[in-house]
């Protein structure tokens, strides 16, 4: 299935469209819809299938390629990145948590609790 085909964005939403794009490449990245190496439509072709502007589209995948997420191959076009960058980035801060955690003889339910609290 295309990108232009599953892709939704509501203009009455509070979230910015280019914000519902990027977002919802992220989460089709993280859960395999996207897997790597995936090329993606043009700027131009995503934007006349979602009829948005272009410069929406181009920020989206802007700042999807700035952040490690998308990779574009010159005239080849736009992919999805090899590696999503939230695993190395991720990964580094649960250790750096956990060491924190072991310093202070926190153990790991009690480390857990934390984590959870934080994302409540």
């Amino acid at each position: 299935m295309e990108l232009g085909e599953w892709v939704q964005v509501d203009p009455n939403a509070p979230k910015p469209l280019f914000d519902q794009l990027r977002s919802q490449i992220i989460e089709a990245v993280r859960d395999g819809s996207l897997p790597p190496g995936t090329r993606l439509p043009t700027v131009r072709e995503l934007a006349g299938k979602l009829s948005l502007a272009v410069n929406t589209v181009a920020r989206a995948y802007r700042e999807l390629e700035a952040s490690g997420m998308l990779e574009t191959r010159g005239r080849f076009g736009t992919f999805v990145a090899r590696a999503d960058p939230a695993d190395a980035a991720m990964a580094a801060a649960a250790h750096t948590y956990v060491q924190a955690a072991q310093a202070l003889g926190v153990d790991r339910a009690a480390a857990l609790r934390y984590v959870e609290a934080a994302f409540a």
